[in-house]
């Protein structure tokens, strides 16, 4: 009988209360992001649905990646990073938890994206490509019930003048309500982030997202990826294990409980 892990499945700001097994997680996850994102098609299904565009070809991909910040300075850890054929940035992060500062924290993630972007003694900045950063959160930041909020530099005094500075910034809304306004893949995938049942994969319209939805489904099922994540994460507990493991548990901490007092005693007596 294959063990079942339950896995703190924690944000990067501090970790979720309690646990749950590994067969329940969704993408919403983030061991699950993590993991479903080293597929090269998975990062560019989940960038064309948010954006509503169509990528021919991702030429680099970096997953999960500290950016340590200069000497003494704050780095950022990004969930993945891609560059597509025509040259286009993309930063992509799975927000669960609400936070209030989310908008700073763009500003800051869009100055630790840029700076590797030029190299050292570049005199113009034209090389700098068109860069999007999207957060994908399950909570609606604004209040307005929008699936996505899009947000580029516009001028206070002509609001339809553009800064054309390259910069975009997308909240993805797990709960948005304006089914008339965005396109039905938009809306089926919010709800395929959320989706940590057995429900069936032809619930979903898009092709995209059902190959996402099966890929999941197979990586839960992966004692690779069980086995691999507990390793990695030292402090995962069990929720289910086989008889003779726990059997072997506790019959090492009775030996070893047996021997504490055994040395004790010895000690006590010399």
């Amino acid at each position: 009988m294959n063990s079942e892990i339950a896995i703190h499945a924690p944000t990067k700001e501090k970790a979720e209360k309690g646990s749950k097994p590994f067969s329940e997680l969704c993408l919403m996850d983030n061991y699950m992001f993590g993991i479903a994102t080293r597929d090269i098609q998975t990062c560019k299904s989940i960038i064309e649905i948010t954006l509503g565009i169509h990528i021919k070809e991702i030429r680099w991909k970096e997953g999960e990646k500290e950016q340590p910040g200069p000497a003494g300075k704050r780095g950022v850890r990004l969930d993945f990073i891609v560059i597509d054929d025509e040259g286009r940035f993309f930063d992509v992060e799975m927000q669960r938890k609400r936070v209030k500062d989310l908008p700073r924290r763009t500003r800051f993630y869009k100055a630790r994206d840029d700076s590797p972007l030029l190299n050292q003694g570049e005199q113009g900045f034209e090389k700098l490509p068109e860069s999007y950063i999207i957060f994908i959160c399950d909570f609606d930041l604004f209040g307005l019930g929008k699936y996505r909020y899009t947000f580029r530099n516009r001028c206070d005094e002509a609001p339809e003048l553009i800064l054309q500075d390259g910069m975009c910034t997308v909240f993805l809304n797990t709960k948005g309500t304006n089914d008339m306004e965005v396109e039905p893949e938009l809306i089926e995938f919010t709800k395929f982030v959320k989706d940590n049942t057995s429900q069936d994969v032809s619930s979903y319209t898009d092709e995209r997202i059902r190959e996402m939805y099966q890929k999941v489904q197979d990586l839960k099922k992966s004692e690779q990826w069980r086995t691999d994540i507990w390793h990695r994460n030292g402090g995962l507990r069990m929720k289910e294990m086989r008889p003779e493991v726990r059997a072997g548990k506790k019959a090492g901490k009775k030996a070893g409980k047996k021997a504490g007092k055994k040395a004790g005693k010895k000690a006590r007596r010399g």
